[in-house]
């Protein structure tokens, strides 16, 4: 019989990145640099104003309790501030897998190893301590640039979910729907490895 995955809040850290779990006094950290409209262009519900950011915050936690999510603050460890979050979702401890997303990353820190590593940490976490099977990725069809970085990560693309949402905006979004599976890890591993190692090298 298989054992279902034990989930819990945890902090993952590696050498610039610290994944911290998410909690309330975050917010002082997260509004300041997390209030750009740039950042929620392709999130169905957008975070505008701190209240939002708040309520963003407070969602996350309900799903914690809930047993479908865990969220992490990305922190910068060379300054300690929070700059991004991203999240375990769609938790399925029966069948071993979960989802990686809801992630944004402060522009100033966007194209920097911070969120390479995140991804890093988290998949590490996920394969290697969670035991999963599986991870999933997703984004908005229209979004070509998240499409790809998912693409270079090593995940596979699955389809197409049509007519997936509908953003507060009114249009109608498509979800691209990729994935990792833990046959396919220590590649997936040795590229972000990889990755990681030139962004670190670079002048």
């Amino acid at each position: 019989m298989t054992t279902e995955m034990v989930v819990v809040p945890v902090m993952l850290e590696g050498v610039q990145t610290r994944l911290e779990p998410l909690v309330k006094s975050h917010l002082e950290g997260l509004a300041p640099v997390g209030l750009d409209e740039a950042l929620w262009r392709w999130i169905p519900t957008p975070v505008r104003t701190r209240e939002e950011m708040a309520g963003y915050i407070e969602t996350a936690l309900l799903e914690q309790e809930r047993g479908v999510s865990l969220p992490f603050a990305i922190v910068d460890k060379a300054t300690g501030r929070p700059i991004g979050s991203t999240r375990f979702g769609n938790i399925e401890r029966a069948h071993r897998r979960l989802e990686i997303g809801w992630t944004w990353v402060a522009g100033p820190w966007q194209r920097t190893a911070i969120n390479t590593e995140a991804k890093y940490l988290l998949l590490t976490h996920a394969f290697e301590s969670l035991g999963c099977i599986r991870v999933e990725l997703k984004t908005d069809s229209l979004n070509d640039r998240s499409r790809a970085a998912i693409l270079r990560i090593g995940a596979k693309e699955e389809g197409v979910f049509r007519n997936h949402m509908i953003t507060a905006s009114g249009r109608i979004r498509h979800t691209v729907y990729f994935s990792i599976l833990d046959s396919e890890w220590p590649e997936v591993k040795a590229r972000l490895q990889a990755k990681l190692h030139s962004l670190s090298s670079r002048p």
